[in-house]
């Protein structure tokens, strides 16, 4: 895990002064190699980022009394299960909503069955109408996927279903 980044929603609003990315600082003698073509880091920002203890206590006071927000969200409960695991010694299972699985099923009700690139964060943004963001940025991503939540409530409103608010 190289960086984590969060945008909270209140209920259907993106709050911006209370998103934030902060990159995980990286063990002695860690080089980012080519990867760095990926996600843009350097190893001086790995070297001088936050440790994985401080960035989680982070993500966990803003994601009390909140719901976990991801798209494929199996991917980010993996990295933050290993690393409250690693910080806490205790299991990460926070509410979550994720954005993947609810276009799959809208695709499906419609009587389309997608394939791979076809439930992508990118490809789903763009048949919502929504901006592209670069790739590989935590913070980012987090706002797409805020965008996208947002979208596919007015969507599900639109046909009668509700989605509920992300506080719990």
């Amino acid at each position: 895990m190289v960086s984590i980044g969060w945008v909270p929603i209140n209920g259907r609003t993106i709050d911006l002064s209370q998103a934030a990315e902060l990159i995980i600082q990286g063990a002695p003698g860690f080089s980012v190699g080519s990867s760095a073509t990926i996600h843009y880091f350097t190893d001086e920002q790995l070297a001088s980022g936050v440790s994985l203890d401080k960035a989680m206590d982070e993500l966990l006071t803003a994601l009390a009394g909140r719901v976990l927000l991801a798209h494929f969200s199996h991917i980010e409960q993996q990295f933050l299960a290993r690393a409250c695991q690693k910080v806490y010694r205790a299991s990460f299972q926070p509410p979550v909503v994720d954005t993947f699985a609810l276009e799959r099923r809208r695709m499906e009700r419609m009587g389309t069955y997608p394939r791979g690139e076809d439930l992508r964060l990118p490809r789903v943004r763009e048949r919502y109408g929504l901006p592209r963001y670069p790739n590989h940025s935590a913070l980012h991503d987090a706002l797409a996927c805020a965008e996208l939540y947002l979208a596919q409530t007015v969507d599900a409103n639109s046909r009668g279903k509700v989605l509920g608010d992300l506080r719990h």
